[in-house]
């Protein structure tokens, strides 16, 4: 395949369509950073076969999508057929995917013994060990439970949610109230009479080392925490 463009393809029906696109136009439209249809394909031409230049007939794209309006049909070929990435695109995609999974992963589960999330590096190894494959055409969170799933015999995780008690000083409450929320839901709280703010949050037991982290330094240590359950 040429490096000047890549191929979506579309079967339906029995048949095979093909549009030629710029590759990173192409992606970019895919992820709906580009609007027109038009800034992406290389020639106005549906084809049954691009490489041989055969090109499909109106009578036959008409058929199949109801009109042999070349920009219609791409946009239909774009959204329910299958963009090809250039080898390029699949190494950065994957890359971008696979770290996303970990993320995602070391923010959302622990280890059910210690209640602590797993370290990204060896999430990362667990993955490399079960010969985890990802699609980088799917959106992260999307395969998530799956290499999940996957991984638990290798790595035990749970995703339980847990209540933190926390106190926080007048001076800092401002900032602060907001990074709580964010983090978690605000099950009870107390204005104090000197104008601290006591509250019980309950979040995912994987986040709590950021949410304390984060509060240890907007507060410059002056955080009082305690794990209720």
């Amino acid at each position: 395949m040429s490096k000047e463009y890549t191929i979506v393809r579309h079967q339906t029906g029995g048949e095979k369509f093909e549009i030629l696109v710029d590759p990173d136009k192409g992606l970019a439209y895919k992820k709906g950073e580009i609007g027109e249809i038009a800034n992406v394909l290389m020639t106005d031409f549906i084809f049954t076969d691009a490489n041989k230049g055969e090109k499909a007939s109106a009578e036959k794209l008409e058929k199949i999508y109801g009109t042999s309006d070349a920009l219609e049909v791409a946009k239909i070929m774009f959204e329910k057929g299958t963009f090809q990435l250039n080898a390029q695109q699949r190494k950065e995609m994957m890359e971008q995917k696979y770290k996303q999974i970990i993320n995602i992963i070391s923010k959302t589960y622990v280890d059910p013994k210690t209640k602590l999330p797993h370290p990204p590096l060896r999430i990362q190894n667990a993955m490399e060990e079960a010969k985890i494959t990802i699609d980088p055409m799917i959106d992260a969170e999307e395969q998530v439970q799956e290499i999940v799933d996957a991984l638990r015999s290798i790595l035990p995780m749970s995703s339980e949610n847990i209540q933190i008690a926390l106190k926080i000083p007048a001076e800092y409450t401002g900032k602060s109230y907001g990074t709580v929320k964010n983090y978690g839901t605000i099950k009870r709280e107390e204005w104090q009479n000197d104008g601290s703010w006591v509250a019980v949050v309950e979040l995912p037991a994987a986040m709590q080392m950021e949410l304390l982290d984060t509060l240890g330094k907007e507060t410059q240590g002056n955080v009082q925490s305690k794990i209720l359950k």
